[in-house]
């Protein structure tokens, strides 16, 4: 299955923090744990527990060290559907948000993400999301 196909299938899936269990609860990195599941196998380590606010109060770069560890960077230029994309919230500020890109023809390009207190959704990837965008990955094993 590829990353986008089992992205679309946790779509509505509510969002509930530190979650990662389709159609019952996700938040964006439980979204991009669970596909990891469905397209590359066994998860090959367990997120540490994890605070709402972890990014703002530590100002470690955990996620953006986790993802280089076990994902294949690229450069933002060379995204293509399926890749992990990681986001920084603010300027200063540790990265804290992922999702997956969904399609880059159109308008805009598209993701799919868990957004706060709602959903995974998939929606357009507009300025606000590309001026905080600071790293794209591609997976291991991917089957696309």
């Amino acid at each position: 299955m590829s990353a986008v196909g089992a992205a679309r299938g946790w779509l509505g899936t509510p969002y509930r923090h530190q979650a990662s269990e389709k159609g019952v609860g996700a938040d964006c990195l439980g979204l991009v744990r669970g596909v990891w599941r469905e397209v590359v196998g066994e998860e090959p380590e367990a997120p540490p527990p994890y605070a709402a606010d972890w990014a703002e109060v530590g100002g470690e770069e955990t996620l953006l060290m986790a993802a280089r560890r076990r994902l294949v960077e690229r450069s933002v230029g060379m995204m293509r559907p399926g890749d992990v994309l990681l986001f920084r919230m603010s300027e200063g500020a540790a990265v804290k948000h992922c999702a997956i890109l969904s399609a880059v023809e159109g308008p805009e390009p598209r993701m799919i993400h868990a957004y706060w207190g709602r959903a995974v959704v998939e929606s357009w990837m507009g300025p606000w999301w590309r001026r905080r965008l600071v790293a794209v990955f591609g997976w291991p094993l991917a089957r696309e």
